[in-house]
């Protein structure tokens, strides 16, 4: 064999030998949860509920279960109705089942509100088997949480960790009861945090790949040091079963929440008094913006604590206290930790300018805000280039939704209006910027926009305001 040819061979050797080193080392070094969930299993609890409903004779209703697995038949078949009425029918039970943690030596357990929620009965039954009736302390619906107590002396307790201090890549695991299976043990890493899901304002969510199925709701997530990071809450689904995306509600929130039940039985958060939305690239092109950012203001409630402290319509939030606004989900994050009564400084961009604007955080209204109607207007129609008519607003319509001008739409025509979904009884208060203060400015202000350009228009519709883009081509 020729010298070359034997330092090849010996070359490819060592790169063999030092991969497979590698791949050794790098299995060794993988976690062992063993520990952790000896320690930690004692204090998961599994958590089942009954919810009694009105009688009626429901047999003929009842959902044909022939044909699917015998343990998903068994697991459909335990939620059904089985007590039998006086009249020959079935007292009809809604069952559910979850997980939870016990919290403190004296018995109080945190769950979600949705594990729970209208239930008549809520049973724990815990590690060694034994079961007690559960008394609900409070909810809150915001961040479903829920805390519970059942009588105990010297409960095995989870020790809690800071959910602040997680990193996407970390691992985790959880322990909970997935179709009713206790102390099933599951793990993956954190896929990023601070995560902002539709209609969940109040939480920035732990987002794992962490196998959650139903049954997992309401159990601990953990760190590798044991320590409670989160209560596991929801996946994300197409096909109703786990696909690899779940998430936790974090424990500093969770724990916030909890303090508050128990002290006074219901949660107070921060609140502005604004609608916002998140800042796109067209967006930050007709703001003057050099990358999308921050939270656009697209609505100021009256005599709201933003209204007072002079925020204005078309300022986009950057930072508050010094904490950045990189996406519009992170600005109620932000307020919604802060106590009523606390201060608030915001860096803003209006008209291009960088300012500051402090003001005092007040609290969160009850949930149910009053819808507005358009009222009918007769005045006289302006044309113009969008394809749109447009009438100036009555009287009554400025003082309804408290405006100084702005036009409504009465007819939407073939254009650039219709292509971006524009309707009849839109209010538009603001073109490229610009206020609009009659018909007749809106025409003129309509005839000089920019030609392939992203320009902002602000609409109100059902007493909701947004800010849109869009570009003429011609």
């Amino acid at each position: 064999m020729s010298i070359p040819r034997l330092k090849s061979y010996l070359s490819i050797f060592a790169t063999v030998l030092v991969l497979g080193q590698a791949v050794a080392a790098q299995a060794v070094e993988l976690p062992d949860f063993t520990q952790l969930v000896e320690q930690a299993s004692p204090a998961v609890v599994n958590i089942s509920t009954t919810q009694k409903l009105p009688d009626r004779r429901v047999s003929e209703q009842m959902p044909d279960l022939e044909g699917l697995p015998p343990m998903l038949r068994e697991f459909f078949e335990r939620g059904m109705p089985q007590q039998r009425s006086p009249r020959g029918g079935r007292q009809r039970e809604a069952q559910s089942l979850g997980s939870g943690f016990i919290i403190s030596s004296d018995g109080y357990i945190l769950t979600n509100n949705h594990v729970i929620a209208d239930a008549d009965e809520i049973l724990v039954r815990l590690a060694d088997r034994s079961e007690m009736k559960a008394k609900l302390i409070g909810t809150d619906p915001r961040s479903d949480v829920a805390l519970l107590k059942i009588e105990g002396k010297d409960l095995p307790v989870l020790k809690l960790g800071k959910s602040q201090d997680l990193k996407a890549g970390q691992w985790v695991v959880a322990i909970g009861s997935p179709f009713g299976f206790d102390h099933t043990v599951t793990q993956g890493i954190v896929s990023a945090v601070g995560r902002s899901l539709p209609n969940e304002n109040y939480v920035p969510f732990i987002q794992t790949d962490v196998p959650i199925n139903p049954g997992n709701s309401g159990g601990p997530l953990f760190n590798l040091s044991g320590e409670v990071v989160g209560i596991n809450s929801q996946i994300y689904t197409r096909s109703g079963g786990f696909m690899g995306v779940s998430f936790a509600i974090p424990i500093d929130v969770a724990m916030d929440v909890s303090n508050q039940l128990k002290s006074g039985g219901k949660v107070s958060r921060g609140w502005l008094g604004v609608v916002i939305q998140e800042v796109n690239k067209d967006l930050a092109e007709s703001f003057g913006l050099d990358k999308p950012a921050g939270a656009l203001v697209a609505q100021i409630q009256d005599d709201g604590p933003a209204a007072k402290g002079g925020l204005q319509v078309g300022d986009v939030i950057l930072s508050m206290n010094g904490q950045p606004i990189v996406m519009s989900a992170d600005l109620p994050h932000l307020v919604g930790a802060l106590k009523a009564g606390s201060k608030a400084k915001l860096e803003v961009i209006r008209e291009g300018q960088r300012k500051n604007v402090e003001l005092t955080v007040g609290a969160i209204p009850d949930e149910g805000d009053e819808q507005a109607t358009l009222a009918k207007s007769n005045t006289e129609r302006s044309s113009n280039r969008l394809g749109v008519s447009v009438a100036e607003l009555t009287d009554e319509q400025k003082k309804t939704y408290d405006l100084k001008g702005g036009v409504v739409i009465k007819e939407v025509q073939d254009g650039p209006a219709s292509l971006i979904g524009l309707q009849p009884g839109d209010v538009i208060t603001h073109l490229n910027n610009q206020a609009i203060g009659s018909a007749k400015e809106f025409t003129d202000i309509a005839k000089a926009l920019p030609k392939n350009r992203s320009v902002s228009m602000r609409v109100l519709r059902q007493n909701r305001a947004s800010f849109i883009t869009f570009k003429l081509a011609e």
